[in-house]
This record gives C-alpha cells, structure tokens and sequence, in this order.
C-alpha cells in the first residue's frame, strides 16, 4: 500500500504543479464524473444537497488473479471450507449536503442506507442466502482550496474526513444449522465498519476550452478496534478521469479508479474463519482498477443555482484478491445534486 500511495501522489504531484480557481460552474464537466465524491468546493456562502444511488454487483471468487471453482474452495472438492459465498449485490443510498463558509473552506457531511444480499453453497449441496440492511457510517468532512487560476482554469484542495460508525456491526441471519436470526453475519455483510476513521485527499481540476481532467487521491485509516475486537483494513483510492462537453448541458468522462485495501486486523469471537472465506479477517485485503464510462447533465444554471444529474457505469480491468474472495463485476453510480 505505501508504494501505491507513492506512485499516485507523484502522478497527481507532477501534473498539478501550475497554479490553480473554480471553473464556471455552467460547464456540465465542471464536476467530476458521479462516483467521485468530494471533488470541488463552493464559494462563501453557498449550499448544495445532493442524492446518489450505487449498484455493485459480484460474482465468483478469486485467489489473486486466479479465479476459483466452488470445487476448489470447498471440502467436497479439493478447498478447505464448508461454505463459499457465490455472488453479492451491495445496493447504497447516499444523501449529503455541502455548505461553504467562505471562499477557502467548503463543509461536506454525508451518510446512507445500505442493503446487501450474497448467496452461498455448502459442501454437502445445498444453498442459502443472507441479508443484511439499515442505515451505514456517516462522515463529516472539510474541504480547503490550495491553488486558485485567476483565469478559472484550474483548482485544487485538500481534505480531511471524519467518518463515524453509525453503521452496525452486529447484522444476524438465519443460516443451516441456526436458530432464527442467531448468526452472526461475515465482515462483508456488516452495515458499517464500528470504529472511527479519518479519510485524508487530494483534488486536482484542469479546464481547457473543450475538454477537462482531473485526479484524486484519498486514503482511509481506521483509528481503532471495534467493540467486535476488529478493525477494517487501512485503503488507498485513487481517481484519473478525462471529459468533454457535448452541448452547453451534457458531458461525457471516462475515469480509471484505483482500491486498494488491507486485511482486517483483529477478529470477530463470533466468526469461524474455518467455515467460509468472509468470516476470515486474511482474507479481506486485494487491489482493484476499474474502467468507468460517465455522463454528465446541468441545467437551472443561474448566478450560483444548478441542478445537476449524472451517471457512470465502471467494470474492473485488473483484480488480484486476497482470496478466495468475491471479484467485483461491475459498479453503477447514479448522483442527483442541487445548489444555490
């Protein structure tokens, strides 16, 4: 991870060594592609709500970059466990509001609703499924303008996040062999990561007269173990992304993406890490690149006021898992903002 760290601040340091203001917030690029959250600040005074809606779906498992056969994960072929998950759906609902105080700082507080649904098989032939819903951690973050082009062409900011464990940790499902609702659910299936974290970024924007990119870059550090006795791996996430206006309404990106996370340190008492690779705390850590296709639309646009909607589907180009573990087959971010 700290070499992944190394290389992206010295991409993102190396092309973002010119000076730097807002763009015209008319501009339908003039925001990053919808699942880039955080990616630019408001003047003094202004406020912005907004609502986004991810979709990612999994399925299959992989060791490394190897995918895996149930047969190779379970004890009925040649794997070590007596359950493997076989696809999850993760569906979120995230609501947020930004307020800007003045022209440097921007404050940013968000949370959401999250539903999770995985799929499993056991050695013995049979199948199952959990569930697992309610509300997930929240976050209040500020952002801080550090460069400003005096012709508008570019800016950049940091920021620091403080995320909050609103999320449960102690989600239970019926599973074989379990009373009703007894189990305690795997590490995936948790709602939210029950310990404190701080997300440290930096955002970099360039405009030109038909075209725009930008980069980010954000690491988030869990701060301490959970009352479950465990803590969520540390993770880096990275953002490249380029986009050309159509029309004085729409945009079009295309964004590379970058996670890359570590394993759980500690354990869940209640998880039997020999049963089925979720509950297992070695088994958590990988590093994902996605390739995402977006489009952006503006309208309402007044002094200060926009209405903005935008979409972006991503499918990842490179996976190697700590596994086995569930791969991502795609994501799809659907985000709806209004400011004044």
């Amino acid at each position: 991870m700290k070499n992944t760290l190394a290389l992206l601040f010295t991409a993102l340091g190396t092309i973002a060594l010119s000076t730097s203001l807002f763009a015209d917030i008319s501009r339908p690029d003039s925001h990053a592609p919808a699942g880039v959250m955080g990616d630019h600040i408001h003047d003094a005074g202004e406020w912005m709500f907004s609502y986004a809606y991810m979709d990612m779906e999994m399925e299959g498992n992989l060791d490394g970059t190897r995918s895996l056969s149930n047969d190779e994960i379970l004890l009925s072929g040649t794997g070590d466990f007596t359950v493997t998950p076989t696809d999850m759906t993760m569906r979120m609902h995230m609501v947020g509001g930004m307020y800007a105080p003045n022209d440097r700082l921007t404050l940013m507080v968000m949370t959401s609703f999250v539903e999770k649904d995985m799929n499993h098989v056991t050695a013995m032939g049979g199948a199952f499924n959990t569930q697992s819903s309610g509300l997930g951690d929240s976050s209040i973050t500020g952002l801080y303008s550090l460069t400003k082009a005096e012709d508008g062409s570019a800016n950049s900011h940091v920021s620091l996040g403080l995320f909050l464990p609103t999320g449960s940790i102690d989600e239970r499902d019926v599973i074989p062999l379990s009373a009703p609702n007894s189990a305690q659910l795997p590490y995936p299936m948790q709602l939210g990561s029950g310990s404190f974290a701080i997300e440290p970024g930096y955002t970099y924007n360039r405009y030109y007269q038909d075209w725009s990119w930008g980069g980010q870059i954000k690491a988030r550090f869990q701060l301490d173990r959970n009352d479950r006795n465990y803590s969520l791996g540390d993770q880096i996430m990275g953002s490249l992304w380029a986009a050309k206006p159509i029309n004085e309404n729409f945009s079009i990106s295309a964004r590379l993406q970058l996670d890359d996370k570590a394993n759980i340190s500690g354990a869940d008492p209640e998880l039997n890490p020999a049963i089925v690779p979720t509950a297992d705390p070695s088994l958590r850590a990988g590093t994902r690149v996605d390739l995402g296709i977006g489009i952006n639309w503006i309208t309402a646009v007044r002094e200060h006021n926009s209405w903005r909607l935008s979409a972006e589907y991503l499918a990842p180009i490179h996976q190697e898992l700590n596994g086995p573990q569930l791969e991502t087959d795609s994501t799809f971010v659907f985000k709806t903002q209004y400011s004044y």
